[in-house]
């Protein structure tokens, strides 16, 4: 709940105010028996979820991400999100390939030219920056998903990219799930730290880009 509404309940109207924290206390706690009774079945209908999301870019996946940590953990849980999001990840790319590229050259033109070049012209580097991509906020994902195949950034790159640079985030998305009930908006899921952190990791990533750019 936000916090000017539990304020306010907490004040005019404590009696509901406690029914709706005992309400997501006992919705939390169902859950997690459902999850540990019915894993298998829970397990599949999440990464069928999240891959599906991620395939057809769906808004959403930050939610699934603390959902995530909320019921399986940190390490079960970006364990889980990143395999999903590689995998969505991945079969947004070959969709893409096969029938995307109309439609990113009419939604995203001058972005695409700018992610065009700036592969070209570090074609030797690429993996340290895709990796760059992936750890900040320079372009969106959902955009470097759909746009790799069209400007020739080849899979195993754009895959090793997925998969490690995706690890930070999801870590400090997960460990947010697991106090998922404390918060109260997606601004308290990256907070400074968190943020200055990917960014540094991002910074550190393309600096060999960077130096053997300067030298050619």
């Amino acid at each position: 709940m936000p916090d000017f509404f539990c304020s306010y309940m907490k004040h005019y109207c404590p009696a509901i105010y406690v029914d709706c924290i005992l309400r997501d206390a006992f919705c939390r706690d169902h859950l997690e028996d459902y999850t540990s009774d019915y894993t298998a079945q829970v397990l599949l209908g999440y990464c069928m979820v999240y891959i599906f999301m991620q395939t057809f870019m769906i808004p959403g996946t930050v939610f699934m991400s603390l959902l995530a940590g909320a019921l399986f953990g940190v390490f079960r849980g970006v364990s889980l999100v990143v395999f999903n999001a590689t995998a969505g990840a991945s079969s947004c790319y070959f969709l893409s390939k096969l029938i995307g590229r109309p439609l990113v050259f009419s939604l995203w033109p001058d972005k695409l030219s700018f992610f065009q070049a700036q592969v070209a012209s570090r074609r030797d580097k690429l993996l340290n920056y895709m990796l760059f991509l992936r750890l900040t906020p320079t372009l969106p994902n959902t955009f470097i998903n759909v746009a790799s195949p069209i400007v020739d950034v080849p899979y195993h790159i754009f895959f090793l990219a997925t998969v490690i640079g995706l690890i930070p985030a999801a870590y400090v998305t997960v460990r947010a799930g697991l106090a998922l009930g404390e918060l109260q908006s997606l601004g308290d899921l990256y907070d400074f730290n968190s943020v200055a952190t990917l960014f540094l990791i991002g910074v550190i990533s393309i600096t060999p880009t960077l130096i053997s750019k300067n030298k050619s």
